[in-house]
């Protein structure tokens, strides 16, 4: 049985291989606890298609994945940098691990992706209903809304302005 073709992933492999990218979506995870994923999908529903999502569709799509997130996402994250010190050392000890922290980040790798597909299907039956605006308006004002439902410092953390200028240039 062949896997599904997700044009969210897709997608969200050729923003984030922009080192730029990368860092602003690792600052906004690390500095307000932003999941990495939602920062993406809300970028690909405002690049591709133009819609602007509400607060509430927002919550939504935070809610679909939060539980996998939170208990898996994060874990295989928070394994990975734990096995980071040992992976360095120059001992066979330290070769295994970074064999391990490979296998664990290849494993996170995976658990994001069934993350995004997650989103991507409970966004494939709701997009034609949601508003649009021109994209670039669109993924601005969806990140604002991703801020917005992670409250505290989130509320104040400035637009990633490398991840809006390559969302706009993949989807093009």
């Amino acid at each position: 049985m062949s896997e599904p073709q997700s044009s969210l992933w897709a997608f969200s492999l050729s923003v984030y291989a922009n080192a730029a990218v990368h860092a602003e979506c690792l600052d906004l995870q690390d500095r307000h606890s932003i999941d990495v994923n939602l920062l993406l999908f809300c970028a690909y529903v405002g690049a591709v298609h133009g819609a602007v999502l509400s607060d509430t569709e927002v919550r939504q799509a935070a809610s679909i994945v939060g539980e996998w997130h939170s208990s898996i996402v994060k874990r295989l994250l928070e394994a990975r940098r734990a096995l980071k010190p040992f992976a360095t050392e120059l001992s066979p000890i330290g070769s295994l691990a970074a064999t391990l922290r490979t296998s664990v980040k290849a494993t996170e790798l995976e658990a994001e992706r069934l993350e995004q597909m997650m989103l991507e299907g409970w966004s494939t039956l709701r997009v034609e209903a949601w508003q649009r605006a021109q994209p670039a308006e669109a993924i601005a004002a969806n990140l604002r809304a991703l801020f917005a439902i992670c409250g505290g410092s989130a509320q104040r953390a400035e637009l990633p302005t490398h991840l809006v200028a390559a969302a706009l240039a993949v989807a093009c």
